[in-house]
């Protein structure tokens, strides 16, 4: 049964500076904040026994900035072992009160959430925030006198554009549910608000990519991408995503040139996108959606209406409230739909749409909206629907940090932030983004490596993604044989298993040292990768068809078995699919050390 509580607090009662207290989920939290002139107004609803829901509501008879306001509260540090954050990445510590761990969250960067979770990989308490569009900030720390965790949630500390009404509804939960677990609730709490409804994800969105950045950077040319195209359809990859480079023949890695979009590299792009379609795969072309370069013909168009210039950058961000600016960023994606009859965006830079110190937050000189943050939105949300009007199963990329929940309904695929070569880092945000993503395609930063690595050294990119949607970038015209065939391998292994690795039920193990172990399951088949020596626990019987992928470079895999004795057909594969064993094997309860080779994987069939 859902209880509900109501508090209400006159601002024409009470001082500038206003505490009020209230119970969430256990928890003794306070309200503090510059709140004259404002009614306020707490609605506590408990959903069940440990999660509850805060509804805070700010009413201003005339209207006014809103004002900052904060939520403290604090808890035993008792089998609090860190916090997960979506800024966190590979430090998931929790650091002392007077250097907190934060996350800044706001429309286009991070999202607004902390799950504090003991060594068992339990949720101790996750706090989280209605509130998308504005900044909010979280905290956490423990202090060294008491040994209390003190927490904060803050919100409009940055400045803002006057309002008669605001709510927001803060979300705490306590209950003892794995933490991934309870990250996936958070995700499905923001998708059931109307503002955040995810947009709809198309089934190629959800197969392997290949991307241009990384092996060919701005150098793109027609043929050559061909011929990679050739190659990768063969090998299970359904689209190309061409990077940046296409619009200009400046290769200094600025955006002085930004803002025309013209097909300066590649003139015959509408052949080039035809000729890849004549191959059964998809186009996607890379945009900085934000920028007008200094030396582009769109910038005497824009002059006036923008944000900022980023200064060695040579480019301008454009101003959302502006009308004019909305219409136009918005006729470039539906005209390069139409005339070139692309499959998808690339949406660079996004969070460049912000407020800066010196921003402007009225309604006055041609702008429509006071708010940057409002703006965006309802720029982006525009751009989506006015390119599923064109092509209702339009693919839509953001790379971290751009993840947040209102991100959802613009787009329908989030690619783990640039890491070129390093298979762990990818392996940490790939999972981060898994757990909060929901049905969004999650996609890993596009592999890359030395062509001169040893096939099982190159095969940790491919193992260390395996529970997300593969990009690679390295030119397969060039790599050697062996990595092609390893590429190959686990690019069919990932096909064939996907319904597990991408819908299944995912947990990444110990946040507190970067995952070492990640499982998924679906049905009556489990796929565990282990990047450690480490044991890798099986429940015997109790699924049908288990995968061990042995992820690191020793071949030294220790299986360790829990329940009543069963038996399995095994078999063992290298990382180019080579069967190296099989045979049966009993695994009754205890350890059990197997030989499989670095980077291979031993797959389990129960027999009994």
């Amino acid at each position: 049964m859902t209880t509900i509580m109501l508090f209400l607090i006159c601002g024409s009662l009470i001082s500038q500076k206003t505490t009020k207290e209230f119970k969430l989920a256990g928890q003794e939290v306070q309200l503090t904040g510059d709140l004259e002139g404002f009614d306020t107004k707490i609605e506590i609803e408990k959903i069940t026994e440990g999660l509850e829901i805060a509804t805070i509501s700010l009413s201003h008879e005339t209207g006014a900035p809103p004002p900052k306001f904060s939520l403290t509260w604090r808890l035993p540090s008792s089998d609090v072992a860190g916090h997960w954050g979506t800024g966190s990445f590979n430090d998931k510590t929790i650091g002392p009160s007077w250097g907190p761990s934060k996350t800044k969250s706001m429309l286009a960067k991070q999202a607004p959430v902390i799950v504090l979770f003991g060594h068992d990989d339990i949720n101790r308490l996750n706090f989280s925030a209605s509130e998308a569009l504005n900044t909010v900030f979280l905290s956490t720390g423990i202090k060294e006198e008491d040994g209390m965790v003190y927490n904060e949630m803050t919100f409009f500390s940055e400045k803002s554009s006057a309002t008669k009404k605001y709510e927001v509804k803060v979300r705490f939960d306590s209950r003892p549910l794995p933490y991934s677990k309870a990250l996936n609730e958070v995700a499905d709490w923001w998708a059931s608000f109307d503002l955040y409804t995810p947009a709809p994800v198309p089934e190629v969105a959800r197969l392997p990519v290949y991307s241009t950045w990384y092996s060919y950077h701005q150098n793109v040319a027609m043929n050559e991408l061909l011929k990679e195209c050739r190659l990768a359809k063969k090998m299970g990859f359904e689209s190309i995503i061409v990077d940046d480079g296409w619009q200009t023949l400046d290769s200094n890695r600025g955006y002085a040139f930004t803002g025309d979009w013209e097909p300066e590299r590649i003139p015959e792009m509408k052949e080039f996108v035809q000729a890849v379609h004549d191959l059964d795969m998809k186009f996607i072309l890379w945009y900085a959606v934000p920028f007008v370069g200094e030396k582009s013909k769109a910038y005497e168009k824009m002059k006036g209406k923008f944000l900022k210039y980023w200064d060695g950058q040579g480019t301008y961000v454009l101003d959302p409230r502006y009308p004019e600016v909305r219409e136009f960023i918005i006729k470039t994606y539906v005209d390069a739909t139409k005339d070139w009859n692309l499959d998808g965006f690339k949406l660079d830079f996004i969070g460049r749409f912000t407020a800066y110190d010196d921003t402007d937050l009225t309604k006055e000189n041609g702008r429509d909206y006071a708010s940057v943050n409002e703006a965006t939105d309802v720029l982006m949300t525009n751009l989506m629907k006015s390119l599923q009007e064109i092509k209702p199963d339009i693919m839509i990329e953001f790379r971290q940090p751009y993840i947040g929940p209102a991100m959802r309904k613009y787009g329908n695929m989030f690619r783990a932030t640039d890491c070129p070569n390093l298979s762990s880092v990818n392996r940490i945000r790939t999972s981060d983004l898994r757990m909060l993503s929901g049905n969004t395609a999650v996609h890993s930063d596009m592999l890359m490596w030395h062509y001169d690595e040893p096939v099982e050294v190159a095969a940790l990119q491919m193992l260390n993604v395996m529970y997300s949607v593969p990009q690679i970038s390295v030119r397969l015209e060039d790599i050697p044989e062996d990595h092609f065939k390893m590429i190959k391998f686990y690019t069919d292994y990932w096909l064939k298993n996907r319904n597990v690795l991408l819908d299944g039920d995912f947990h990444p193990t110990s946040p507190l040292t970067n995952y070492p172990i990640l499982e998924g399951s679906k049905g009556n088949k489990k796929i565990t990768a282990v990047y450690n020596d480490l044991n890798v626990k099986v429940q015997t019987g109790k699924y049908a068809q288990i995968d061990v992928l042995n992820a690191k470079r020793s071949s030294q895999l220790v299986i360790l078995a829990k329940g009543e004795p069963k038996n399995y057909e095994y078999t063992i594969k290298n990382c180019m699919g080579e069967e190296v064993d099989k045979g049966t094997l009993e695994l009754a309860e205890g350890a059990h050390l197997i030989d499989v080779p670095p980077s291979g994987l031993i797959s389990f069939i129960l027999t009994n």
